[in-house]
């Protein structure tokens, strides 16, 4: 008999040792073998299985529900096996019936065009997503924000792509994914200022409220690319720190702060395997050498200030 012991007290000798069996699902006291319930709900797993492989397997039901398809993940599957439970093979008559069946499920789960709208867009996420490497929880969190766009009717009469790609950006942006307006703009085969455009109608009508990216995230993706050294940007990072202190970083570019502090990190370091120049860094960053140029006067300002610090406090 396999037994689980519950936290619960008998209410004949008030003893706690409630047993639970699981093989008949009831719960019995081990003091005094009173059963105080004869059934009990099974929350575990459910296994199914119609054919030896998939006994042998033990394969689970379905997924989990999700956003990111249209149906939640929930719909019905019909399989396009024609065996029965014990591996026969249906008769013809019963194939032709199954047959039409499926297709009329299948007709059946995008029969309004909200429906169909959300089946496109959803496979078109599913793509960018791949493409930009990004995880599962921001698809669900681009996916719930397409998803109130659409309630709203901000989706009617614009682009099914420039939408879901500029919800993508938005969880992107919420969940501190460091994947720039550029860099989804490329994916899509959109110009820059369109996908702007859509994602300033998202934050403005769904009155959503994003965080500014933290230059410090942007420094790895950057450093990979050109090879910097780890002590490069650990140096870097004391750069954005003290900007981060200091206050001045409103406003500017993410990426063009943290390439700046890697180049200026790169200079005081000394980097002696491997020579790089503000156009390296600038085309690894998707910016203009000027933008480094300008950002390097301030971050050598505040770091010499806190240079001084550190001395008259010696």
């Amino acid at each position: 008999m396999a037994a689980q012991k519950v936290s619960e007290r008998c209410p004949r000798c008030a003893k706690q040792v409630l047993v639970l069996d699981s093989s008949s699902g009831e719960f019995v006291c081990g003091n005094c073998g009173f059963v105080l319930k004869e059934r009990s709900e099974e929350v575990g797993y459910e296994w199914r299985a119609f054919s030896p492989e998939e006994r042998e397997q033990r394969s689970h039901t379905g997924g989990p529900s999700t956003l990111s398809k249209h149906d939640m993940g929930l719909s019905t599957v019909i399989g396009y096996g024609f065996r029965d439970a014990t591996g026969k093979t249906l008769p013809s008559a019963t194939k032709s019936a199954i047959h039409r069946l499926r297709t009329w499920d299948r007709r059946s789960m995008v029969h309004k065009s909200s429906d169909r709208n959300l089946s496109i867009a959803l496979s078109e996420l599913s793509r960018l997503a791949d493409k930009l490497n990004v995880s599962d929880f921001v698809v669900e969190h681009a996916a719930y924000t397409y998803r109130k766009a659409l309630e709203r009717g901000l989706v009617r009469g614009r682009s099914i792509s420039g939408m879901i790609s500029a919800s993508l950006y938005e969880a992107c942006r919420n969940t501190n994914t460091p994947r720039t307006l550029k860099d989804v703009a490329s994916i899509v085969n959109m110009k820059k200022k369109g996908l702007a455009k859509y994602y300033r109608l998202l934050v403005r009508e769904l009155d959503l409220v994003v965080p500014v990216v933290d230059p410090v995230k942007c420094v790895s993706r950057i450093a990979s690319r050109v090879k910097l050294s780890e002590r490069t940007q650990r140096r870097a990072f004391e750069i954005l720190n003290v900007v981060r202190e200091s206050k001045t970083s409103a406003g500017k570019d993410p990426m063009g702060l943290a390439a700046s502090a890697l180049y200026l990190a790169s200079t005081m370091a000394g980097e002696d395997d491997h020579t790089v120049t503000q156009k390296d860094i600038a085309e690894a960053a998707g910016v203009t050498e000027v933008t480094i140029r300008n950002r390097i006067k301030g971050l050598k300002y505040l770091w010499s200030l806190k240079e001084d610090e550190k001395h008259y406090s010696i």
